[in-house]
């Protein structure tokens, strides 16, 4: 089990990344959660097998259709089994 931490750079808010990145993460079977922030990036925090986080961050990479993802940015963390759910953080 392991948890990623991740900032997505490019044209990734107001292109349904955020609901499109918990679709993926819930049928992954993926916790955590996903918000904008204020300065134009997306941030992940995701936990669960690591099959299973490593294919949700290789989604996170190209994103929905109508995103532009310039950058991953992923910083490891130690899994700590903190959710019950992927959910959008506002």
């Amino acid at each position: 089990m392991i948890r990623v931490h991740l900032t997505i750079s490019g044209r990734v808010q107001g292109v349904f990344f955020r609901a499109h990145t918990q679709e993926k993460a819930e049928e992954l079977g993926v916790k955590g959660w996903v918000a904008n922030e204020a300065d134009g990036t997306v941030s992940v925090v995701a936990e669960g097998p690591e099959n299973k986080v490593n294919n949700l961050v290789d989604w996170c990479h190209g994103g929905p259709s109508t995103s532009q993802v310039e950058k991953v940015e992923i910083d490891h963390a130690p899994y700590m089994e903190e959710f019950d759910d992927f959910h959008i953080r506002y």
